[in-house]
This record gives structure tokens, sequence and C-alpha cells, in this order.
């Protein structure tokens, strides 16, 4: 059966469009944790990279690391130009290109690393509205940042759906009205879940085309 053809787009980007060199990773979460004096492993890198295994919160809080530390700490070490010359986009992710309806991007990646993944990629004409959760925004699954979006869009009646890699955008995607499709990068058993929404996917094209 084809998807449904929606009145409107919106879009997570890490993990969902696009994605980083592994080493930038590793990199990042070194100095990171040199700043915090603890020792992140590879696997606890990945995992609060990619989202894996939960919400990030939740796994800080199990490793005994407080969150507002580390997130000023992992904001400190991150260069916009430095992330951006390792980020790619994924092949599927094309597609979102050729939409022709109101596109939105609602993410958590903050706007000094957005602009240079856009500019980099030259992807930024592809979307109507672009918002970057903050603490005033809300952050997915607040359904906030998306209402602002569709707003920019001029995309508030019609049907929607919001696609993203991790729980909290399909829960973002639920308590806005849109639905929900989760594509899934990485696989359930590396996840830890099963993430649960109108459309389960393993590329994003599977959705935005017919």
């Amino acid at each position: 059966m084809p998807p449904p053809a929606y009145d409107h787009y919106a879009f997570d980007l890490d993990g969902t469009l696009v994605d980083v060199e592994p080493a930038y990773v590793h990199d990042v979460f070194d100095r990171v944790g040199d700043r915090l004096g603890y020792g992140f492993t590879a696997e606890q890198a990945e995992a609060l990279w990619h989202g894996l295994g939960g919400f990030r919160d939740d796994q800080l809080a199990a490793w005994g690391l407080d969150r507002d530390a580390f997130w000023r700490a992992f904001h400190a070490e991150e260069d916009g130009r430095a992330r951006a010359d390792v980020t790619f986009l994924h092949d599927d992710a094309a597609a979102v290109g050729d939409i022709q309806a109101p596109t939105m991007l609602v993410t958590h990646c903050q706007r000094h690393l957005t602009d240079p993944v856009l500019d980099h990629l030259d992807i930024r004409d592809w979307f109507d509205a672009v918002v970057c959760c903050t603490e005033e925004t809300g952050w997915k699954p607040n359904p906030d940042p998306v209402h602002m979006a569709l707003r920019e869009a001029g995309a508030d009646g019609g049907s929607g759906v919001l696609v993203g890699d991790g729980p909290q955008d399909i829960g973002a995607a639920w308590n806005a009205g849109l639905d929900g499709a989760h594509v899934e990068r990485h696989g359930h058993d590396r996840r830890g879940m099963c993430v649960v929404g109108d459309h389960r996917l393993e590329r994003v094209d599977e959705l935005v085309t017919s």
C-alpha cells in the first residue's frame, strides 16, 4: 500500500536526515568527559549521541551525571563548522527536497550547529520553517516547537506527519496532533527498544514517495 499523502511534513534532523562520522562523536565525548572528570566509554558516547536505549537524561542520571552540567559541557565543546564538515546526508533523505508541500525541521540540534549543517549540505531551502528546540521553546515530546514550526510554515490546517528517529519525535508528533513516523537507522536490538509510531520506516523515502 502506498503511503498516505500529507498536507505538510515535519522532520527531525540528526539521525533522521543526517548523521556524522563516528570518529567525531568519540572526539567530542572525550573532550566533554575531560570537562566533567568522567570517562565515557565508546558505548556510552554512541548511546547518548544516537539516543539509543531510551531518553538521554535518564541515562545521564543512571550514570551519576548532572543533566545541566553535561549539556553545558556538551554544547561548549561542539563547533558548528567542525560538525558540518563531518556531517553527511542519508541517501534516502534526498527525497525530502522534492516534497511539494510545507516542510519543516524541528530539531534538538542547537542553532549554531544546525545552520552550518544546512548550509554545508545545501539543504536549507528544503524547509519552510526551522525550529531549534531550547528551554524557551520546549523540547520534544513537548508539542510547542512543532506548533511553532507549523505556524511559521503556514501549515496549521490539514493532515501532517513528523518523521524522526527517537521516541521523543513520535511523542511530539502525537502531542501536536500529527501522525508519527519512526525511521530506524540502528536496528531495534541496538536501540534497546521498539519505537511504535503510525509508520515504521527503514528509509525516509518510503513515506515521502509513492
